[in-house]
């Protein structure tokens, strides 16, 4: 750490850099509120859609117990083909939102095949959506943390280290500053009741002995 200059110029920077702490912070701490809001709805949307999940895959073994047969083989009928990712803007933090889930759909024969494998593939891929969907969310949740977690060690810095050290350094100069304006003053009264000090200011010798 730079030692302190004990200078009106190190004074002027210090007060400088106050007012800039100061008003950084305010809009710092609202930045912070407004992520630990967003924060709060990620987790909330991420709970949300594990409960999908859980929802889903319940109905689905409900309205559809015949996929627990061990004699049908639905291996490989649905594959997921790729994940589009997109970017969401929030409170200046770049979160992932899913885009799309694009499908490969195994061939099957329409005269062999039992009629509800068409709803099964449907269920299938909704699943499989709403797994994604979950996976996502969660990334969301720890993209908006971490920045809560950021812009909450930047508040403290400004709040309990900067500004407090900007005012210690202000208060530490003005004293010094002070004591050499007293000490001047002083200096200059004892020159004069010496008589070192003219009535025009300026300096006279001291008489012979």
């Amino acid at each position: 750490m730079a030692k302190l200059r004990l200078s009106k110029a190190a004074l002027a920077k210090e007060r400088q850099q106050l007012k800039l702490y100061q008003r950084l912070l305010p809009s710092l701490d609202l930045k912070r509120r407004q992520l630990t809001v967003e924060s709060e709805k990620a987790r909330a949307a991420h709970r949300e859609a594990q409960a999908a999940v859980e929802r889903y895959e319940k109905d689905f073994g409900q309205k559809l117990p015949m996929v627990a047969n061990p004699n049908i083989d639905l291996r490989g009928l649905v594959k997921v083909r790729d994940v589009e990712i997109g970017i969401d803007n929030v409170v200046g933090v770049k979160v992932p939102i899913l885009a799309r889930v694009n499908f490969d759909v195994a061939e099957y024969s329409f005269i062999s095949t039992p009629a509800w494998v068409d709803e099964l593939i449907t269920r299938m891929r909704e699943v499989i959506e709403l797994r994604i969907k979950v996976a996502v969310a969660a990334k969301r949740v720890a993209a908006l943390e971490y920045a809560v977690r950021r812009v909450t060690q930047r508040v403290n810095l400004f709040d309990r280290i900067l500004i407090p050290n900007a005012k210690k350094n202000i208060k530490k100069i003005q004293v010094f500053l002070g004591d050499l304006e007293r000490d001047a003053v002083i200096r200059s009264k004892l020159a004069k009741s010496k008589g070192l000090i003219g009535r025009d200011g300026g300096m006279e010798r001291e008489p012979a002995a």
